[in-house]
């Protein structure tokens, strides 16, 4: 992991990478959705509308995704002292937030037809909802953080270490409690759905996961390039002043 810590290492790395991922990642979530949404069959008792799965799904693991990402980077950020975490961290949390409020939006559509009802405050919905207004809470904190003297980033990382608990209430709320929200239908090594559901859900998750990713890589060198930049104009402003 140590190995990638030298920004310019890693620049040379997402060069080629984020591009890969992107053309990727869009190429195989597009074939995905239409694959799911004009070739797989209706399901027997929600009819058409079930074909929101092949959205909502994805975006509902990348959201969670989003912000175990965050917990991971600031546990090497508080621990190792990795001098890309905090990066990686900030790059995770617009795309983690936005793919949260899409999982948000098409579980309403999607409820609406199923249940008779927009919104329900169940253990699922409402975890879900508290995880959205995590990454408010984080990106608002990191900016404030980024933005006063000295830029310490150790709140917003044990900020994100401790919103990690919210991860697995999402996962297991609707075990824990009663609820409108279907059991999970994809566990570790067995599924209770149908190859003709199964097999395009995982093409969107994986189409999506590399979506993700290459989003991530380019904030990633977004924020150094803004970094660098910044640099640069302190030495420059430093010069002159001594000159």
């Amino acid at each position: 992991m140590h190995g990638f810590a030298n920004p310019a290492r890693f620049l040379r790395i997402a060069r080629w990478l984020m591009p890969i991922c992107m053309a990727s990642g869009i190429l195989v979530a597009s074939g995905a959705l239409g694959w799911g949404l004009f070739a797989a069959p209706a399901e027997r008792l929600q009819g058409d509308t079930v074909r929101i799965v092949y959205l909502h799904v994805p975006t509902a693991w990348l959201g969670m995704a989003g912000w175990m990402a965050i917990a991971g980077a600031s546990f090497a950020e508080l621990v190792w002292r990795h001098p890309l975490a905090g990066i990686a961290a900030r790059a995770c949390a617009v795309p983690g937030a936005v793919f949260t409020a899409v999982c948000l939006v098409t579980g309403s559509l999607w409820g609406r037809p199923a249940w008779g009802i927009w919104w329900v405050w169940d253990g699922r919905l409402t975890s879900m909802l508290v995880l959205l207004f995590l990454y408010f809470g984080w990106i608002a904190l990191s900016q404030a953080s980024e933005a006063s003297d000295g830029g310490d980033s150790k709140a917003p990382a044990i900020f994100g270490l401790v919103g990690a608990v919210n991860i697995p209430i999402i996962h297991y709320s609707v075990i824990w409690w009663n609820s409108l929200h279907q059991p999970p239908s994809i566990t570790m090594g067995k599924s209770t759905m149908s190859g003709a559901f199964l097999w395009p859900l995982l093409f969107a998750l994986f189409g999506f996961t590399l979506i993700f990713t290459g989003v991530v890589l380019a904030r990633m060198r977004a924020i150094l390039a803004d970094q660098q930049a910044e640099a640069r104009l302190r030495r420059k402003a430093l010069s002159e002043v001594d000159f």
